[in-house]
């Protein structure tokens, strides 16, 4: 999947980029406004429990980065292959998390907004309607890393006809390739291994393989 994101103003810092899909026109940074306006209490054991998993699955992930800066964040990524990310906390006090990317133009970062148990990119646009929300920011690294895979490269460039063009000049194409893992998170045998299954078995609970294994395959069921 191809993104696109404003720019090309600062980057990283306390300005987000809007993100929408590639094709639809998207609001100046200079006019975005919070969507979340209002801090959104928990409401049940349910959505603590929902938040509570997400956080193990971004500590298992090892390309969690938590209370890094925007600055530091831009240090990282800024002689990183394109396309390469991590997830951080927000310095926006009504956001949890962060996707930081290094685009064609640099590093840039992208909120992720959390409600009702979804997650989601942030955007202030009107193509807030067309992103699509995820259980958890595994689920929606992984949608937006893979969708774009085994497409041609002239398919993927492609615009939405029916949509407003988002100018060239203020356009940045944001791609998800590559995940950056801290260093003293590099992945185990055993890890490595369970991302190569679930990245070739559509289900790997039909798998014959012993419960402890089964239970250790659940336990991070993602390809990144």
């Amino acid at each position: 999947m191809i993104l696109c994101v404003q720019g090309p103003r600062a980057l990283l810092g306390d300005s987000q980029s809007q993100v929408v899909p590639l094709g639809v026109s998207v609001v100046s940074s200079s006019s975005a406004r919070c969507l979340q306006s209002t801090p959104k209490f928990w409401e049940s054991s349910k959505e603590l429990c929902t938040i509570t998993s997400n956080f193990c699955y971004l500590d298992a992930s090892g390309w969690y980065w938590g209370t890094i800066t925007a600055s530091e964040a831009h240090s990282l990524l800024e002689a990183a292959p394109e396309g390469t990310f991590l997830i951080r906390d927000s310095s926006h006090p009504l956001y949890m998390l962060t996707l930081s990317v290094k685009t064609g133009r640099g590093p840039t970062n992208v909120r992720i907004e959390y409600s009702h148990g979804r997650f989601q990119l942030d955007s202030s646009s009107p193509a807030r309607a067309r992103l699509l929300s995820f259980p958890d920011v595994l689920s929606l690294v992984q949608h937006y890393a893979t969708s774009a895979r085994g497409r041609d490269a002239a398919q993927e460039d492609k615009c939405d006809p029916i949509t407003p063009l988002v100018p060239k000049e203020c356009a940045v194409l944001l791609k998800l390739k590559r995940p950056l893992r801290q260093p003293q998170a590099f992945p185990s045998l055993q890890h490595l291994a369970r991302l190569a299954i679930n990245q070739y078995t559509a289900c790997p609970a039909m798998l014959p393989l012993p419960k402890p294994l089964l239970q250790y395959l659940q336990e991070y069921p993602f390809q990144l």
